[in-house]
Parts: structure tokens; sequence; C-alpha cells
């Protein structure tokens, strides 16, 4: 008798459907390249009248997992939701939070506080749409579904966004490191304050020492799973921070040293306008995380697009917390006085009883939490950089050679970078108006549209929302770059 289905392996998952093999065939004589086919019409949201295909109703689970993911995958391998969390929470939050108090200052409570939940939910919506079509195409990264929607040399464009957009994070983190450890112009650094003035204190030393003692063994490690445990330091040593910052700043309030607060943005000037234009982008990099969506999603255990949504929603909710508490706070306690990275304000007294631990707390607490999370975005970037580089070699987890050579040269030229970048604010104006607003909403809003037209059957609210987000996309890239521009020029002059 003939039949469309084939026996499976055992202990697999695999979602059962009708298999149209005439149209894979079409499809396959005009793209070599094209998948095999998985309607929409899984996903209840996608539910098309007129697809043919037979709709199978998902089930779940008393903990609410799919019965059956939407990827082969071997059970008892992976982690769990909690894993998966702080994962993807460590990829948000990291040098983007210090930066958060000068954009506060700069766009006023008012709307910095608007901002950091419209971000966020816009965030999160684009992460679903990556997720739901990166199952549709069974796509394995963030390169291959760009590839599979919009094609090749789209493909390349996304992955070199990826390489610019993370290793520019990793200097930033390193120039954080720098500032806090050694100090930075008019601020001084720990090991000044600990030691004394001295080559210790230098501020490439210190940096190279970091980053060959704890660095480079956590950034060797081969798969992003491995990393769930320094993940949930890391954002427990981001919660301290927040945890901090926002009790001296309640205290400085009720004590009435605090400065009244700006709701709105100032454009009283020439420079507040250029700042204002260049600190939108910086906002839209906050949330930035796509990049290792995917991976997260390959070794999330039992992974379905429901799993995942919870994972994404979680981290979505748990960062913009975080981020509104040390925006607000950050900004209350300090003013008009903010630096672009906040941790350089902490090596003063603050006026209340402890100051000074308290801001070795801060401060040691939050290197420590960047030490953790560097190895989070270095993975998707070696994984990208080998993608690009090394195209049909064997995986990377089979060539260790290869995979310990890439992390050598990669934070070789990292560390290089973060000796020739004089601050944070000059990083994250330059991608966040570039390479994470294509990464973030550019790339996955297309990608929505592409397989719109191409017979997936999007919903109405969901294509309004792809274009919604492509259009302001397409907006903070221009007024960003702009800004940038007229910056430079400003400056120049």
């Amino acid at each position: 008798m003939d039949s469309n289905y084939s026996a499976i392996p055992r202990n697999s998952y695999i979602e059962l459907q009708i298999h149209d093999e005439s149209a894979d065939f079409d499809q396959s004589l005009k793209n070599p390249e094209y998948p095999t086919n998985l309607s929409l019409n899984s996903f209840p949201i996608f539910k098309g009248k007129d697809n043919p295909a037979v709709h199978l109703e998902p089930l779940d689970d008393e903990d609410g997992t799919d019965e059956f993911p939407l990827i082969v995958d071997h059970a008892g391998n992976g982690s769990g939701i909690p894993g998966a969390v702080f994962n993807l929470t460590t990829s948000i939050i990291g040098a983007g939070l210090m930066a958060l108090p000068a954009t506060t200052k700069v766009l006023g409570l008012a709307l910095g506080f608007t901002l950091i939940i419209l971000m966020g939910i816009l965030s999160e919506i684009s992460v679903e749409l990556l997720i739901r079509f990166s199952v549709l195409r069974k796509a394995s990264s963030y390169g291959e579904i760009v590839q599979f929607a919009l094609g090749r040399p789209a493909r390349i464009i996304s992955e070199i966004c990826i390489i610019i957009n993370n290793a520019g994070v990793l200097v930033v983190y390193l120039i954080i490191v720098g500032d806090v450890m050694s100090g930075s112009p008019g601020h001084n650094g720990v090991m000044e304050q600990w030691l004394g003035h001295g080559f210790w204190d230098d501020r490439q030393v210190v940096i190279f020492i970091i980053l060959v003692i704890f660095l480079a063994p956590l950034c060797s490690l081969e798969r992003i799973d491995s990393l769930s445990l320094t993940s949930a330091a890391s954002v427990a040593l981001a919660v301290v921070f927040v945890v901090v910052t926002c009790v001296i700043a309640m205290i400085k309030i009720i004590e009435g040293q605090a400065e009244a607060p700006r709701w709105g943005p100032d454009i009283g000037s020439k420079k507040a306008i250029l700042d204002l234009l260049v600190v939108i982008p910086i906002m839209t990099n906050a949330y930035v995380c796509h990049f290792n969506v995917q991976p997260i999603y390959n070794e999330l255990e039992g992974r379905s697009p429901k799993k995942m949504n919870q994972v994404g929603r979680i981290t979505t909710v748990l960062c913009i917390v975080v981020y509104a508490a040390t925006a607000i706070s950050g900004y209350l306690l300090f003013g008009e006085q903010t630096e672009s990275d906040i941790l350089t304000n902490f090596d003063r007294d603050n006026g209340i009883p402890f100051s000074s631990v308290l801001n070795y707390i801060v401060r040691v607490g939050y290197v420590l939490h960047l030490v953790l999370v560097f190895p989070v975005i270095h993975f998707s970037l070696r994984q990208t950089v080998d993608a690009l580089a090394f195209k049909g070699s064997a995986p990377l987890t089979e060539s260790r050679k290869r995979s310990l050579t890439l992390t050598v040269v990669l934070l070789a030229l990292i560390y290089l970078a973060s000796t020739m970048i004089p601050n944070i604010w000059v990083a994250f104006k330059f991608t966040g108006a570039t390479t994470a607003v294509s990464l973030g909403f550019i790339f996955p809003s297309l990608i929505a549209l592409k397989l719109n037209q191409q017979g997936e059957n999007l919903e109405h609210g969901v294509k309004i929302l792809s274009w919604v987000m492509l259009v302001l996309a397409v907006l903070v890239s221009i007024i960003g770059v702009t800004g940038n521009i007229y910056s430079i020029n400003s400056q120049s002059e």
C-alpha cells in the first residue's frame, strides 16, 4: 500500500504531517536548497482558510511542552527552560545596561521608560517570528533562515552584521572592564584605589590578564548549554547591581539629595538634538539577542516553538524590569553628570553610609557579570565566522583544532580593538543604527513578509506587525546614521 509516511527512529521526536511531494519537487526545481515544506497550519495563529494542508493540533503535556517537537531531536539532551532563559537573558543584558541611564538622561524619564517597554515588546515579537519561520524551514542558524527567505547574498549580509555587532559588543565589554579596573579620564579605577598607581593598573595589562585567565577558558567551550550555570550567575550579578543602584537612589531621594529629573528630551540646542538622534538607535541595541536564539533553541530539551516562546517572554519581562530599574535609578542618582558608562560614576562618595563598600560591590560585581556574559556572545560570533569562512566544512563541534584557532584569533582582534576605541558610546551609536537594528528587526520582518509571498498565508495582524517593525527599523537606522554623521562633523569643526 502506498504511503507518504516512513518509519522514524525510536526515541525521536517528529511532527506528523501530510507531505505533498509533488509541490516540494516543483520547488526543488526552482531552488535546489528548498527544504521539505512544513505548513504554517501547524501553528494555530497562522491557520489559513485556503491552505489544503491537514491541521494537527499540538498535544500538550502537563508541563506545557509540545508532545511532537518540530525538528527531529533526541530526548534528554540540552537545557531546560530555566537554562535557556538564563542564556537568552545573558545575551541581552550586558554592556547595554550601562548605557541606559545616559540614554534616559537624553530622552527624559517618561520617554526613556516608554521606549524601554516598547523596544522590549517589539523585540519579543521579532524573536517569535524568527522562531516560527526557522522551524518552518528547519533552519539551524540565523543565517540559514535568512537564506531560505531572502537568498544567499542576504545571508552573507546578515552574517557580516552578526560578526560586526557581536565583535562590537565584546569590544565594549573589554572597554568597560578597563574603565572599572584601570579608570578613565576624570575617574579612578579599582586597581589604583586598592593598590595605588603602578604597572598593575595599566589598562592594557589588566584587560589582557582578565582575557587570558578568565575569558579564554570559558570561550573555548563548544556548546552554549555548557554556559547555563555561568549565565545564571551573570544574571544574579546583574540583579545585585540593579538592587544596589536602586537602594542608593532611593536613599538619595528620601534625603533630598537627588536632582529633579527631566521628564522629556531637551531640544533647546543643536547638541541636544544630535544627542537625541544618536541615542534612539542605542536603545534599539539593548534587546538584540536574535543571533543566539537559534543556538539556544537547538539545545533546548524537548524543543518546540511554544516552549521557546515561553523562554522569550520570560526573558523579555525580566529584561524590561532590569532595564527600567537601572535606567531610572541611575539617572536619578547622578542626574546630568551621568556618564555614558555609568559604572565610572561609582568611583566617589555618594553621601550615604558604606558608600565605598557599595561602590566596590557595584563595579567589581558588574565586571564579573561581563566576564560571564562574554562567552555567550562570543559563541555566536565564532559560529558565524566559521559558517562564513569555512562554508562546507565539518561542523565546528567536530573540529576542536579549528574551534580553538578561531577562538584565539577572535579574542586577539577584540583585544586590539578595545585598546583603540575611546568609549562605549562610540561603539554603541554605530552598531545600534546599523547592525543591531538589522538583526533585531529588519531581517525578521523581511523574512516573515517574504515567506508570506511564497504562500505561507500569514494572518492579517502578523503582516501588519511585520510592516510596522520594518518601517520603524528603517526610520531608526536612517535617523541614527544621520545623527552620527552630523555628530562627527560637529566634533571636527
